[in-house]
């Protein structure tokens, strides 16, 4: 469905209508979509010290009630119909602080202000020749547009409403590799940062669903970032032939579904997730990392569905937790700990 389609009113169906057609009601019931998106860059160095890659697993027969309940957080804000990007979200608009008594305006007022302000400030950029900067900032601008009318509070309580609901869902499990590219050894690792990442998602995902009943299986539904899209299908081609490094692929059916984030609202709450934990181990930010955690896969109450890919010394809660989960003799289906730089 097209942007503009939606704009005038079209629903996306429910995605188990599109290749879930003539599948008895019960099998329906346990088939699970892993949506999955990423934060940071898998480029070493690149420009962010860690990537995270997420799959977040939600049943079928309870998408509807997951995606209801986001668009009615978002439409207290009037962004119902708009794309939640966190990180565009939650950004410093520093022509906020430029406009007096901004946050006692209304949101049609505050939204004139703002765009008055990027206009002459775009204005300024062209006529000083300063044609990089243009282009960030247009972009910057395109992107954060839905969100201007609300003041930097009020976008962080949105995002924090958002998590806090994220917590709630019981029939959800997250997955996630963290790699903290400090400590990761291309000349060592069998895979690249962002091979490695999505290989450890696609295992845990399929041993989940194993471990859930013996007849439930997956598709994984991924962010389309044409970078990615065709290094992820081939990589899964190989994993359903051969199966990972850890497990056969016999639950997780196809190769990776690629959409428009944009217009799916479920790869944006895996886009939520990525970001909060890399904020997290990046910065130590817990406002949107703690409600997240909440929702990693687990076995008896230890975290298994997130790893931190870092030193043995590590003192992250992620790292706690499988340390715990070791000691108390639980196998974990994970790769070694990178060795220290």
């Amino acid at each position: 469905m097209s942007r503009q389609a939606s704009r005038f009113g079209a629903k996306p169906q429910e995605p188990s209508r599109f290749f879930l057609s003539g599948i008895p009601l019960k099998a329906i019931a346990l088939t699970y979509l892993c949506y999955m998106d990423e934060s940071g860059t898998p480029s070493i160095p690149g420009n962010t010290s860690h990537f995270v890659l997420v799959g977040l697993s939600i049943p079928i027969s309870r998408w509807r009630d997951a995606d209801k309940s986001i668009t009615k957080i978002l439409g207290k804000c009037g962004l119902e119909n708009e794309e939640l990007h966190t990180a565009w979200v939650l950004r410093s608009y520093f022509e906020q602080s430029r406009i007096a008594n901004f946050d006692e305006l209304d949101w049609d007022a505050r939204r004139a202000a703002v765009r008055k302000e990027r206009n002459k400030y775009l204005l300024h950029l062209q006529q000083t020749h300063q044609s990089k900067s243009y282009r960030q900032f247009k972009k910057m601008y395109r992107h954060t547009d839905p969100y201007v009318h609300l003041t930097r509070d009020e976008r962080m309580a949105l995002i924090q409403e958002v998590a806090a609901n994220i917590s709630t869902w019981n029939y959800a499990r997250l997955f996630a590799e963290c790699v903290d590219k400090l400590h990761f050894d291309p000349s060592r690792a069998r895979l690249p940062v962002d091979a490695q990442a999505f290989e450890q998602i696609v295992s845990r995902f399929e041993k989940y669903l194993e471990n859930t009943d013996s007849k439930s299986h997956g598709l994984l539904v991924h962010d389309n970032n044409q970078t990615i899209a065709r290094k992820h299908t081939l990589l899964m081609r190989d994993f359903q032939h051969w199966g990972t490094f850890w497990t056969k692929i016999h639950r997780i059916i196809e190769t990776p579904l690629f959409v428009d984030s944009s217009l799916t609202r479920m790869v944006q709450i895996a886009d939520l997730c990525s970001y909060a934990l890399r904020r997290y181990l990046e910065n130590g930010e817990t406002a949107l990392f703690n409600p997240i955690f909440s929702r990693a896969d687990r076995v008896r109450d230890k975290v298994l569905g997130i790893r931190h890919f870092s030193v043995d010394t590590c003192k992250c809660n992620i790292c706690k937790s499988h340390k715990t989960l070791k000691s108390s003799g639980q196998a974990v289906a994970v790769a070694p700990k990178a060795v220290k730089a």
